[in-house]
């Protein structure tokens, strides 16, 4: 019988989080739960605080206040080594110098796992070796990224983060400017990395239809508050669509993957 949501752990945590730039606060209030092994997909309109939520969890903008917990540890505490360590992070446009190639990207994964001088071991070349054969990479591991497509180039940045060895990744938008047949390829990848890897998966998405599809928990966005969080069919509903997209829509089960199908009106 499968897990109940509401008794998975959770690995990732915010209480009471408030996150501003200068005096524009963004996101308050925030009581945020992300289940363990689990893949959460953050939605909501622009502006409603899905990437401010993101780099928070990632350590890379700190609440004021409100705290942020790992596995019940506030990651105040950790070092930017062991939060590299354990979390691996994928933001917006990421960009690497001209001639990288894939496998040099994907040792650059390694950098928290080695001390300045350390040599290169065979457990970073294990991670390494494991990180391009998930993301189907093995094969363009010498190829240089302005040489990949879009999608190629997105699996070669997430094999990055998996070599990183980090049982939760982070994903900023990992779909846009993917054409349809490489976000599919990208939506299973993290599929597979949650079901058979056990990884803590948390995207911001934009496509709703999508996250319905692939995710198991949704968090819906809008000024900064949630407005609704649990499996896709709690979640996505024609109300919750009016109210926080201030779009009518209809919303039936898909008749292939029987999750929550919305379509506008």
């Amino acid at each position: 019988m499968p897990e109940d949501e509401h008794t998975v752990p959770a690995k990732l945590v915010a209480q009471d989080v408030a996150i501003a730039y200068g005096d524009h606060r963004i996101v308050a209030d925030l009581d945020l739960l992300l289940p363990e092994r689990r893949f959460t997909a953050l939605i909501g309109p622009n502006g409603s605080g899905k990437s401010t939520i993101l780099r928070s969890l990632a350590g890379l903008k700190a609440p004021s206040p409100g705290s942020i917990l790992l596995d019940g540890r506030s990651i105040e505490t950790l070092s930017t080594r062991e939060m590299a360590r354990r979390v691996g992070v994928l933001l917006q446009g990421p960009v690497a110098p001209d001639g990288l190639t894939v496998r040099d990207l994907v040792q650059h994964g390694r950098y928290p796992h080695r001390s300045l001088f350390g040599r290169w071991s065979e457990g970073d070349q294990s991670a390494c070796d494991e990180a391009l054969m998930l993301t189907g990479m093995t094969t363009l591991a010498d190829a240089t990224l302005e040489t990949l497509s879009g999608g190629q180039r997105q699996r070669a940045w997430i094999a990055m983060t998996l070599a990183q060895h980090g049982d939760v990744l982070l994903l900023d938008e990992p779909t846009t400017y993917l054409d349809l047949a490489h976000q599919i390829e990208l939506m299973n990848l993290i599929t597979i990395l949650v079901r058979d890897h056990g990884k803590t998966v948390v995207a911001v998405l934009h496509d709703l239809n999508q996250a319905a599809r692939y995710a198991d928990h949704i968090v819906l966005l809008k000024g900064g508050k949630i407005r609704a969080a649990g499996p896709p069919y709690d979640v996505i509903s024609q109300e919750a669509i009016a109210e926080v997209f201030g779009v009518r829509s209809l919303v039936i089960r898909d008749p292939v993957a029987g999750t929550p199908l919305c379509i506008p009106l």
